[in-house]
């Protein structure tokens, strides 16, 4: 009898919450983080402000710190050369390698402060990327390669630097930078900042599998009316520190000794076997030297865009890496110029070149012969490396 009242009590609760549901405007939420001390972001996402627009160079400047948004195919390395950084403290400061291919808007941090433009003139980051005019670059560039060196003079100390322009007004407050520590998670971070999980991957251009490294540096996005979040720190321990072993009862008596076993005899250890002279390491540059010769001019950008190398007329003039030839062409001088494309949106330029083995839309080899080096009193191949319309040292490429 009191099964059967039991029965029919639980009829009436369920016919009771399923005619409330039905009364119900509103879709029916199964989320129940909202109940108790539940963890909920949904507040705090309206409040969030988009990431701000980057100047030309990828920066970001906020009243504390900076930061660059990464370009497709940028690395570590062109970016250092883009803002006149050191690459090797750049990359350590990011606990990454300079040479490593970063994602695209994925955040850099610097370690101090470049000038400032007074607006951000870049391109969106979700914007159409312009088509390249590899001819117009390389003429115009190229046009420059037989003007005399320009001696610079050194400013004198007393005058005064030219003060950067202010950075650009921000939406919504600073961001927090935060540094990710060795077992961090996005989904820890957006717990313990309150911030939800697709904001933080939108801000940082996280895949989507949200993947951190240990030093790698977030921007956590603060809403205008929240206070800003304050992690709080937790002791650090060592992994069993203040936790007693209990003795497992196996242990009590001490165990018989074990008669120790004999040595293998010395003929039964067989020889190292010869594995031969290793081979000797690569050296990790970029590109190979497209000649052999010493470097008679240096790179000064505005007045030498690459460098020149000195080889005897007739030299074979070599593709530095495999690529598609972008562009042949003659500059104003009616010297021949070659340019290719390579599969990291690098192009390298060739110039003061004969005997052109190559045309437009071809595929070349790494160490594929292009030309001959021109005649000349010197003779010389003047060689530049570009990222789309800058000029970069070449040097930084080679071996």
């Amino acid at each position: 009898m009191r099964q059967q009242r039991t029965t029919a009590r639980h009829v009436w609760m369920a016919g009771v919450a399923l005619a409330a549901l039905g009364a119900c405007n509103e879709p029916l939420d199964f989320d129940l983080r909202d109940l108790g001390n539940g963890f909920d972001t949904s507040r705090s996402v309206q409040d969030l402000p988009n990431r701000p627009r980057p100047d030309d160079r990828g920066v970001i400047s906020y009243p504390n710190y900076q930061v660059v948004v990464a370009q497709r195919d940028d690395t570590i390395r062109g970016i250092a050369i883009r803002l006149g950084l050191d690459a090797n403290e750049l990359a350590a400061y990011n606990g990454i390698d300079p040479d490593v291919v970063l994602r695209r808007d994925e955040i850099v941090a610097l370690p101090s402060r470049v000038p400032e433009p007074s607006v951000a003139t870049g391109a969106s980051s979700d914007g159409p990327i312009q088509p390249l005019d590899v001819s117009a670059v390389a003429t115009s560039a190229l046009d420059r390669a037989d003007a005399a060196p320009v001696t610079t003079t050194p400013l004198d100390p007393a005058t005064p630097a030219a003060a950067p322009a202010a950075p650009a007004p921000q939406t919504g407050r600073e961001p927090i930078r935060h540094q990710v520590m060795r077992g961090e998670t996005v989904f820890a971070l957006s717990r313990l900042y309150g911030v939800p999980v697709s904001s933080i991957a939108e801000w940082n251009g996280l895949d989507s599998e949200f993947t951190v490294r240990e030093g790698q540096f977030l921007l956590i996005p603060q809403g205008d009316g929240a206070p800003t979040a304050t992690p709080v720190a937790q002791p650090v321990t060592a992994p069993g520190e203040g936790t007693l072993t209990p003795v497992p009862p196996s242990a009590a008596a001490p165990l018989p000794d074990e008669t120790p076993a004999a040595p293998l005899p010395t003929s039964a250890t067989p020889a190292a076997p010869d594995l031969g002279t290793p081979a000797p390491a690569a050296s990790g540059a970029r590109f190979n030297r497209p000649v052999e010769g010493s470097i008679i001019r240096a790179y000064a950008p505005g007045t030498n865009e690459g460098i020149d190398i000195g080889a005897p007329a007739g030299t074979d003039v070599k593709a530095a890496d495999r690529g598609t030839v972008a562009a042949v062409t003659n500059n104003t001088s009616g010297v021949s110029i070659v340019v290719i494309k390579h599969n990291d949106g690098l192009l390298t330029v060739y110039t003061n070149i004969d005997n052109i083995a190559v045309s437009k839309n071809d595929s070349v080899s790494q160490g594929q012969a292009i030309g001959k080096v021109r005649a000349g009193n010197p003779s010389f191949l003047h060689f530049e490396v570009r990222r789309g319309l800058n000029s970069v040292d070449p040097t930084e490429y080679l071996p």
